[in-house]
């Protein structure tokens, strides 16, 4: 039981680390991050593992907080690779256009090479 608990956490808390550090901005001290953070990671703990598991109210409890407590080490693992969509759309233009320019220039050597015969 405990295991499937932590498992549901780290979903959870995945989601919950993201949304807060979207909107954190609208905390007007540092100090209120942190209740902030139990809440909303209490709060959509509960309404998460009630939605997707058969968990009991006690347990979704749980969920939240073990959510909570490890928020902290996931964020620290995803720090950094949370990309806005924006960043992914640009990055999926500039990954097009390597495509592009590679297949170009493949394309002259091979034009090249057969007009030289």
């Amino acid at each position: 039981m405990l295991q499937e608990l932590l498992i549901i956490a780290i979903a959870c808390s995945t989601v919950t680390v993201a949304f807060i550090q979207k909107t954190k901005k609208f905390c007007k001290n540092n100090r209120f991050v942190t209740g902030y953070s139990f809440v909303v990671n209490m709060l959509f703990g509960f309404i998460f593992s009630r939605t997707f598991s058969d968990l009991s109210t006690i347990q979704s409890l749980w969920v939240g907080l073990f959510s909570f407590i490890g928020a902290d080490t996931i964020y620290r693992n995803l720090e950094g690779k949370l990309t806005t969509y924006t960043e992914l759309r640009a990055g999926k233009k500039q990954d097009q256009e390597t495509v592009v320019d590679k297949t170009n220039s493949k394309n002259e050597d091979i034009i090249g090479e057969i007009s030289r015969d």
